[in-house]
């Protein structure tokens, strides 16, 4: 029996809303942010916390302008600070929440407060899926981390760890790490490919809505230290999971290369055969399949100005803009054709 935290969507969702307000206590830019970007994302969550960040945010604006008066340094984390000032200088009134529509097949996300997000290594051009473990890069035993955990405990005999993704694009969107100290870089091996898989079958059965996506390295994963981001509440899924698709058994094609498999075994017999070809690819776990997709590795390919990288959520189908007229303009095809380019 898992986790009471995971017993239930209702349980899940009170558990990550009161992490949130929990965080709101604290001087921390970084919590600030995370706070503010997952509000943002989930209207319901944002009538909870909408007063009390905006709050928050006059004091924090107060004490990060009298430093800067002061001619002092900001002492907070190197990432967090230019996020921090652009939202002074952009006004919490004027940051909008996060809008969604269909471009049958395909969803967009319009996720303004996204288009601040740093980069990190999502953006290099990679040509190797394998890397050693970066301890000098950012990674998930990082001390200003601990505020940003929902949970941590035991699951199916490991050590794990849950924490907050600072910038959501999923609803109630986390990222799960397998035995955090031990440092493994973000490229997958065979007992946590399993631990993955055995492990969503269990939750699947209280959250059937859940869900994990994978980026290997050069497939726009943004931290080299081994995770999966977990999302939960999907309800209908991601267009990749239409039964239109011939990976479905349907009669269409999907413009990039996937393959559907119902068993933790035969997935990772294709998994280990791009290791060894070292090509790029995104999962999506669901409980009892898994989609591999192929892509080609980051940096291949022309990345169109106000378009998130596609990584695992995109490569589903889900694309996110923080553009607004490109929101409303993007029409399917040109989603299709965005999806062909990273076609091997």
């Amino acid at each position: 029996m898992p986790d009471p935290i995971f017993q239930s969507e209702e349980h899940y969702r009170a558990a990550f809303v009161a992490g949130l307000e929990n965080q709101l206590h604290t001087d921390q830019l970084g919590t600030f942010v995370l706070v503010l970007a997952n509000s943002i994302y989930d209207p319901r969550i944002h009538a909870i916390l909408g007063d009390r960040l905006q709050q928050r945010f006059c004091i924090l604006s107060k004490q990060v302008r009298d430093l800067l008066i002061q001619g002092r340094s900001l002492e907070y984390a190197d990432d967090d600070v230019p996020v921090f000032l652009k939202l002074m200088a952009l006004g919490l009134e004027n940051l909008q929440g996060t809008l969604f529509r269909r471009a049958d097949p395909w969803e967009v996300q319009f996720n303004h407060l996204r288009a601040f997000r740093p980069a990190r290594m999502s953006n290099m051009v990679v040509t190797e899926l394998q890397a050693p473990f970066d301890a000098n890069g950012f990674h998930f035993n990082k001390d200003f981390l601990r505020k940003e955990i929902i949970w941590e405990g035991e699951l199916l005999g490991d050590h794990c760890r849950l924490l907050y993704n600072k910038f959501p694009f999923a609803p109630l969107h986390g990222l799960l790490v397998i035995g955090p100290e031990d440092n493994h870089p973000q490229y997958l091996e065979r007992d946590a490919h399993e631990h993955y898989w055995q492990l969503l079958e269990l939750l699947g059965k209280t959250l059937p809505d859940c869900g994990f996506g994978y980026n290997a390295r050069g497939a726009c994963s943004s931290i080299n230290h081994l995770h999966v981001q977990m999302y939960a509440s999907k309800t209908g899924g991601y267009p990749i999971e239409q039964r239109q698709w011939r990976h479905n058994g349907g009669g269409r094609e999907y413009p990039l290369q996937v393959e559907c498999f119902g068993a933790a075994t035969d997935s990772w017999r294709h998994i280990e055969q791009l290791h060894r070809q070292n090509q790029a690819y995104n999962l999506l776990y669901r409980p009892g399949k898994i989609y591999v997709i192929q892509r080609t590795m980051q940096g291949g390919y022309m990345q169109q100005s106000g378009l998130s990288s596609f990584a695992w959520a995109e490569t589903c189908g889900s694309v996110t803009t923080f553009n607004r007229s490109l929101f409303s303009q993007l029409e399917a095809n040109e989603i299709t054709a965005k999806l062909a380019m990273l076609r091997l």
